[in-house]
């Protein structure tokens, strides 16, 4: 099976998040970024700073997480980036080896 990824992004305020999950993080992030899905809800808020992430042997555990995240409150979400990431930085340029680590 393909290993597995959940990831939360927000916009430049940080005021908005949305959980995700995928099989090639950076990809995904770079969709995102770029855009690529017109009239999503990323599209709609500007979502596109990663500032949590999680990796998993396989995605079907990334999907089990996704699904317990979303179904969590927004200030477990909170806690959860400020555990991972205090300063809320753009941790997208850190995964970039992630597919790819030779």
């Amino acid at each position: 099976m393909k290993p597995g990824f959940i990831y939360i992004i927000t916009n430049k305020n940080n005021t908005t998040l949305y959980v995700g999950v995928t099989s090639n993080l950076p990809e995904r992030i770079l969709q995102h970024r770029e855009k690529r899905f017109k009239n999503s809800f990323s599209e709609k808020y500007n979502l596109d700073k990663l500032v949590y992430w999680e990796a998993f042997q396989e995605i079907g555990d990334a999907i089990g997480r996704e699904k317990q995240l979303k179904a969590g409150s927004r200030q477990k979400k909170i806690e959860l980036i400020n555990s991972f990431n205090p300063d809320w930085i753009d941790l997208y340029d850190s995964i970039q080896d992630i597919m790819n680590p030779f």
